[in-house]
């Protein structure tokens, strides 16, 4: 059984995953603004964002009442949500949808965190598959030292500390990113990731995402999608 539903609308989804601290949001920032410049109809979507379920996501998390599964599934209708709401409508509507984090998160995290691959992939089977798909492949030393140089502090479900893989927190933390990272790994040829290198120069790593893109959907980006109303008027 397919994995996702094929994309059928005229809008493109381009999504990016990776560790924390890899940097994907920056670069994913960085080209959405470009596609903006090149006059395409751009939208943005970001992971555990959905206005239907923050306030009890959020209550969870400060009284830590998730369990694995709990977790998997909120993050799901979180998802869903979004789905439906957001990310469809735009596809439809033929923008290009740019999503910081996906489905690909979840089959990372929530297998780490000990929920079945088999289960969690069927949860997310209604999804639309991406267009192009990013994983900014970073060493675990790298990104910890980008996060941990820049946060006052973890909090207790993004260091895995509900798992007890350590009593402090910055072990934890490094643990529980060790193994979301071996799940990416592994999910490299799975997914058909386009693996960037995340210890390059910003500037070199935005070359490579637009040369990608371009490549791979160049020609939708040009005739098919959605145009900016500056765009069209420019055509005229």
């Amino acid at each position: 059984m397919p994995l996702f539903s094929p994309n059928r609308y005229k809008g493109k989804l381009i999504i990016v995953e990776g560790i924390d601290g890899s940097g994907k949001s920056t670069q994913l920032s960085l080209l959405s603004h470009w596609l903006r410049s090149q006059g395409v109809a751009v939208a943005f979507s970001e992971w555990n964002s959905s206005p239907l379920v923050r306030e009890t996501t959020r209550r969870g998390k400060k009284k830590e009442m998730f369990t694995p599964a709990t977790f998997s599934l909120i993050h799901a209708t979180d998802f869903a949500d979004r789905m439906e709401r957001y990310i469809l409508p735009l596809l439809k509507a033929g923008a290009v949808v740019c999503a910081d984090r996906y489905a690909f998160t979840a089959f990372a995290r929530d297998v780490v965190r000990g929920v079945s691959r088999r289960w969690v992939r069927n949860l997310y089977r209604f999804a639309v598959r991406p267009n192009l798909s990013f994983y900014f492949r970073v060493p675990l030393d790298v990104a910890l030292g980008r996060i941990l140089g820049g946060r006052d502090a973890i909090k207790y479900y993004e260091a895995g500390m509900d798992l007890g893989l350590s009593r402090s927190v910055e072990e934890s933390f490094r643990l529980f990113q060790g193994r979301i990272l071996e799940e990416y790994e592994a999910m490299i040829e799975e997914m058909g990731f386009h693996v960037i290198d995340a210890t390059g120069s910003i500037e070199e790593q935005q070359k490579q995402m637009r040369e990608i893109v371009m490549r791979e959907i160049g020609d939708s980006l040009r005739h098919n999608v959605l145009r900016t109303k500056e765009a069209n008027n420019g055509a005229e």
